[in-house]
C-alpha cells in the first residue's frame, strides 16, 4: 500500500536515486535547479510516496519571489518510480502538496512543466506572462496556481530564490567522515 508522508532525512539517498532514474543528470542543468541550489525546501512541504519501505514518489516546494515583493512557492521536481507510474501517485502527491501549501498560508505556486498535465490541478500560464526564470526556459511551460485570489497580481520580473540556505558541512565533519571511510577500508583489507 502506497502512503504519502513528509520526507525524512533517511529518505534523501532514495529520493536522489529516484530523481536520477526519472530525469538523469540533465536535471541539474534545468533552470529550476538554479532556484533550488543551496536552499532548503519550504518547511513541511517535502513529500514522498512510499510503498512499505520503498520510496516510489517525491515532490518538494521551494520559497521564491515572483518578482519584487511577491512571495510564492516553486514546485518540483515531481517524480514517480517507473514501476509505479499510472497509478495516481503523482496526482496524489500534487493534491497533497497543494493542500499543504494552502493550509500553511502560501499564496501561489509556480512550476515549469507540461500544461496538459498540471492544468487539471488549476495551473496555467495566464498569470506568468510578466515573469521569467533565471536562464533559458519555454515560456508556455512556466505555470502558476493562485492559492489565494490575487496572490500574483502585479507579479513581474525575475523569479528568485528566497528560502533558507542549506547548511554547509563544517570542514572538521568532512575530514572526520573521510577518515572514517579510510579506517573502514583498511579494516576490510586486513
Amino acid at each position: 500500500m502506497v502512503t504519502i508522508r513528509e520526507e525524512r532525512i533517511a529518505d534523501v539517498a532514495a529520493r536522489e536515486a529516484l530523481l536520477d532514474e526519472a530525469y538523469g543528470a540533465v536535471r541539474f542543468a534545468k533552470t529550476s535547479e538554479r532556484l533550488r541550489e543551496g536552499r532548503l525546501p519550504a518547511a513541511r512541504l517535502s513529500l514522498v510516496a512510499a510503498d512499505h519501505h520503498q520510496l516510489v514518489g517525491t515532490v518538494r516546494l521551494w520559497n521564491v519571489a515572483a518578482g519584487p515583493g511577491c512571495e510564492a512557492l516553486l514546485l518540483g521536481p515531481l517524480a514517480v518510480h517507473s514501476a509505479y507510474r499510472n497509478r495516481g501517485i503523482g496526482t496524489a502527491l500534487m493534491r497533497r502538496a497543494i493542500a499543504r501549501a494552502r493550509l500553511a498560508g502560501h499564496g501561489a505556486i509556480l512550476l515549469v512543466g507540461d500544461a496538459p498535465y498540471y492544468g487539471r490541478f488549476g495551473f496555467s500560464a495566464a498569470l506568468t506572462g510578466e515573469l521569467w526564470m533565471p536562464g533559458r526556459h519555454d515560456r508556455d511551460r512556466l505555470l502558476a496556481l493562485e492559492l489565494k485570489p490575487g496572490a500574483l497580481a502585479g507579479a513581474r520580473g525575475l523569479i528568485g530564490a528566497t528560502g533558507m540556505a542549506a547548511p554547509k558541512p563544517h570542514l572538521d565533519a568532512l575530514i572526520a567522515a573521510e577518515g572514517g571511510k579510510r579506517r573502514a577500508l583498511i579494516q576490510r583489507a586486513a
